[in-house]
């Protein structure tokens, strides 16, 4: 039995996440695991905060935090932004408070040290005599060696993105006290990626080990990867840093020192799995997920963690085997990487007023047209973005007008004519033209989503309703009731017998896009859907419906947003920039 291991990039513990990185890593992630569970498929959706790092020392020191409090606060605010949206995960958990997490992270260290795919090197690092510290890289900032842009990071360059070893920054100064670093000599560990690439990366990522299958990778994904395999270098994986995994005891000169944020966090992953089989009382639980033979897993994240999700971490993932055992991991079968997503022609940014304010949003719009609108406007291929027009228009023409509206006009139908119960029907209309086209719809729906397409897969569930509208008008079964003739009002009640029948099959399918609207219009099918059936199952309804099953009472599935609160929210957008 295939076993899904789903993993979402974890977020890192310094700012507020926005929902471009939403509609990046996670809302895709969700709707994946929310359809293989209603496939009755076996999956584990782990999560959790990134909480090691330069970044977050230099943030808490900046606003005398303590480190544990100053990334408690923004583990707090992320997740309270993922139950907004009805993102839930088997595990949310933490590289820092994880009780797993360091011993193992220490475990792969020396692991790949003794396979000798670590090395040690000294060398030169800029220091701070005033403050009698070594600088990470993002202490620094200085002259980008490659364009010139006079505010690169010791890490990256904002300007062209390139990587930058900070012994490159041009007149660098520290971030804290804007002093002048000097070079002075210090010992740090790389991890020997060039090494690991001739000792199965490569063959791995090729697909040609049959024992680690994956699916074919995304262009993007590829391109990216194959650039980096041409030229493979080394990277540190240790920091002079006083928060973080400190080194082995043991090892000599490791003192003060503590694993680099990247090379410790995916292993967050496994911590993770490690705390849930831990809460499930069966501690050894985690093997079946991250060591056995069967389970398929798949990375959700944005194209910034490409390298280290199809690079790093299958290559620290290979290293945990010796010259004589394969490694024991299973490595990735699906990396998902989306593109960027913006914000009305612009970058997503907390700092300059140009974001959505999240408590503001869902006090006025459903959680599920949101959902619905990341999936079906999502950077899959190419940057995209959210706009309050796009919005606006997948919430009133397709969730309103498409869905809710059908829901509404059938039930309602069902409710004057006859009498809030389903009609009998002799399944006379079972093969018509609209229906089939339907169904064809709905199998799509089920085909995308196993293949990870989650906006082809919305697109499909759109298809369905707009052959559902079709034949519900074609039909038109208020002209066909007030007739005289009994074969006219046998077609009726056959008409509103099927609209049922592909509401409750709508239901099931809506439920990975939008859990609460699904929810509610199963409520309102009343008797027609059993909490039994609520499970992917057929791409057709059964050929007729139990007659005078009780509906209950219809509501409105998606209400409307007005134009003036669209130009009230781009106003309200751009004021806040321009303030």
């Amino acid at each position: 039995m295939t076993r899904h291991l789903v993993t979402s990039a974890l977020p890192y513990a310094n700012g507020p996440i926005h929902f471009g990185h939403v509609a990046g890593a996670y809302l895709p992630a969700d709707v994946y695991v929310r359809y293989l569970r209603m496939k009755g498929e076996d999956v584990l959706y782990v999560c959790g905060t990134d909480e090691h790092g330069v970044a977050i020392t230099l943030k808490a020191e900046k606003e005398g935090l303590g480190y544990a409090e100053y990334v408690d606060g923004w583990r707090r605010e992320i997740k309270a932004l993922f139950d907004k949206f009805e993102i839930s995960f088997d595990i949310w958990s933490g590289t820092s408070r994880c009780p797993q997490h360091a011993e193992l992270s220490r475990t792969f260290f020396t692991t790949l040290l003794n396979n000798g795919l670590i090395f040690d090197k000294t060398e030169d690092q800029w220091y701070s005599e005033a403050l009698e510290r070594y600088l990470p890289d993002r202490y620094l900032e200085g002259g980008c060696p490659e364009c010139g842009h006079e505010k690169a990071r010791g890490d990256e360059c904002p300007r062209c993105g390139a990587w930058i070893d900070a012994k490159d920054l041009v007149s660098p100064t520290c971030t804290i006290d804007g002093s002048k670093p000097v070079l002075k000599a210090t010992k740090h560990w790389f991890l020997d990626l060039p090494k690991i690439q001739e000792n199965g990366l490569q063959k791995w990522y090729d697909g040609q080990n049959e024992g680690r299958p994956h699916t074919a990778w995304k262009p993007n994904v590829h391109g990216y990867v194959q650039a980096m395999l041409k030229d493979m270098q080394a990277r540190p994986i240790t920091r002079d840093l006083p928060w973080g995994v400190p080194l082995p005891e043991e090892l000599a000169g490791g003192e003060g020192k503590v694993l680099y944020v990247w090379f410790d966090a995916p292993i967050g992953y496994i911590s993770a799995t490690m705390e849930w089989a831990e809460k499930q009382g069966k501690p050894d639980a985690w093997k079946t997920w991250w060591q056995s033979p069967d389970t398929q897993l798949s990375h959700f994240i944005g194209k910034d963690n490409i390298a280290f999700h199809m690079v790093v971490f299958p290559s620290m993932l290979l290293g945990q085997g010796d010259s004589e055992n394969e490694s024991p991991y299973v490595l990735p079968w699906s990396v998902p990487a989306n593109e960027f997503y913006n914000l009305q022609g612009r970058k997503f940014s907390t700092s300059e007023g140009w974001h959505l304010n999240n408590e503001d949003f869902f006090s006025k719009y459903s959680a599920d047209a949101a959902r619905f609108h990341l999936i079906l406007s999502g950077p899959e291929s190419a940057d995209s973005e959210f706009t309050w027009e796009g919005f606006q228009s997948t919430n009133n023409a397709l969730l309103a007008d498409k869905l809710g509206n059908f829901s509404s006009r059938v039930l309602k139908f069902a409710e004057k004519r006859f009498e809030g119960k389903t009609p009998q029907s002799t399944g006379e209309l079972d093969t018509h033209e609209d229906l089939m086209r339907a169904t064809e719809a709905f199998a799509e729906v089920g085909q995308r989503l196993a293949q990870q397409e989650f906006k082809a897969s919305a697109k499909a569930l759109m298809k369905a309703c707009d052959a559902l509208n079709e034949f519900f008008d074609s039909m038109a079964p208020w002209k066909k009731i007030k007739s005289e003739d009994p074969a006219e009002h046998s077609l009726c009640a056959a008409t509103i017998e099927r609209c049922i029948a592909y509401l409750e099959l709508i239901s099931r399918r809506l439920a990975p896009f939008c859990p609460s609207a699904a929810k509610e219009l199963r409520q309102t099918l009343g008797a027609v859907a059993q909490p039994e059936q609520n499970k992917w199952g057929n791409d057709e309804p059964p050929k007729t419906l139990p007659a005078y099953l009780a509906l209950g009472e219809v509501g409105v599935l998606f209400p409307k947003i007005d134009n003036d609160a669209v130009q009230d929210e781009i106003n309200h957008l751009n004021s806040a920039v321009q303030g």
